[in-house]
């Protein structure tokens, strides 16, 4: 069982350049005692901390300042993480799988439903994410054992990618708090909807997330039925 191979890790994202040279350049500086399962913790306690600033700003817009800070938090223990393992030669494949997959869905957790809980996005929109989230993590899951190969990436964006947004997004409503302001309604079967920008946005992630969702299941599918067609009929079988 030891005898583990190894997924093919693909990573295409827009800056995977220059945070694989980042990752290398902070693991060579690590300090001999600080362990890559330690920077998985502070991975997780980077989460918390993201959802505990978007929950924090139904008391003031402010909070995001923290959310922010928890992404950076969380960047800093969930990508170098690995990074360090591979760089001192200490992977663990079996383990590091297991927690790397468990870890990723215990962190989204805690931002999607601290999202959820803010002003910001309804909580709906916040768990329909989360839930398309799983569901590609679940087929990453399943062609990392079927065909070796680890997808961190979809059109170019990745978690790194995504952080980013948010962090932008998070800067802008801080330096201009009225944007979260803005609410349109709208009516559907007598029932008054209300919308933020935010929704929308929540709206056009779970959009392109399915998209790529259906189209990678889609092509995976086909790919599988490829190489596993049907057993030929024995014509004998048939006969009277």
């Amino acid at each position: 069982m030891n005898n583990v191979k190894q997924s093919r890790r693909i990573q295409t994202s827009f800056l995977n350049g220059r945070e694989r040279q980042l990752l290398l350049w902070l693991a060579a500086r690590m300090p001999q005692w600080v362990t890559s399962d330690m920077l998985t913790v502070i991975g997780v306690f980077g989460a918390f901390v993201t959802g505990l600033g978007f929950a924090l700003t139904n008391w003031g817009i402010g909070w995001l300042w923290l959310s922010t800070l928890g992404l950076f938090i969380n960047w800093f223990g969930d990508s170098l993480d690995g990074t360090l393992a591979r760089y001192r030669n200490t992977q663990r494949p079996i383990y590091g799988y297991y927690i790397d997959h468990t870890i990723d869905c215990i962190n989204e957790a805690f931002m999607f439903i601290g999202a959820g809980l803010s002003p910001l996005i309804h909580l709906n929109l916040a768990l329909s994410a989360f839930t398309i989230y799983l569901m590609l993590t679940i087929n990453v899951s399943m062609n990392a054992h079927l065909k070796s190969e680890f997808r961190l990436t979809y059109a170019k964006l990745g978690p790194t990618e995504f952080r980013l947004l948010i962090i932008i997004a998070n800067t802008l409503l801080i330096c201009m708090p009225s944007l979260a302001s803005l609410h349109w309604t709208i009516n559907f079967c007598s029932i008054a909807l209300s919308f933020s920008i935010f929704d929308f946005l929540a709206l056009l992630i779970c959009f392109a997330l399915s998209v790529i969702y259906l189209t990678t299941i889609i092509g995976d599918a086909r790919r599988y039925a490829s190489i596993d067609p049907l057993p030929k009929r024995d014509a004998s079988s048939n006969s009277r």
